[in-house]
């Protein structure tokens, strides 16, 4: 099972995110719990300052507005963090 943590104050997008991530896990059969963190200490622990963050198994892999469905994804199929956005472009978390 992955563990995704949807890092930010519940606004409308870290929300948004955390739905996302549960909506792609069950279109591709995938067994993900979703943890939302509001602690803003713990939040700049994993050294997020621009929400939400998506943290996956410990690692983070997105800061800075909503992931796209296909990074969310490439998550799930185990694409690796670099299949992601830390930025909300293209690039990856590496």
């Amino acid at each position: 099972m992955k563990h995704f943590k949807v890092l930010g104050s519940g606004c409308k997008n870290c929300e948004n995110t955390a739905s996302l991530i549960e909506k792609k896990a069950a279109e591709l059969g995938v067994e993900a719990r979703v943890e939302k963190v509001t602690d803003m200490a713990a939040i700049m622990g994993y050294g997020v300052m621009s929400t939400p963050g998506v943290v996956l198994d410990e690692k983070l892999v997105h800061a800075g507005g909503m992931p796209s469905a296909d990074a969310v994804a490439g998550w799930l199929k185990d694409e690796g963090c670099c299949s992601g956005s830390s930025s909300g472009d293209s690039g990856g978390c590496c």
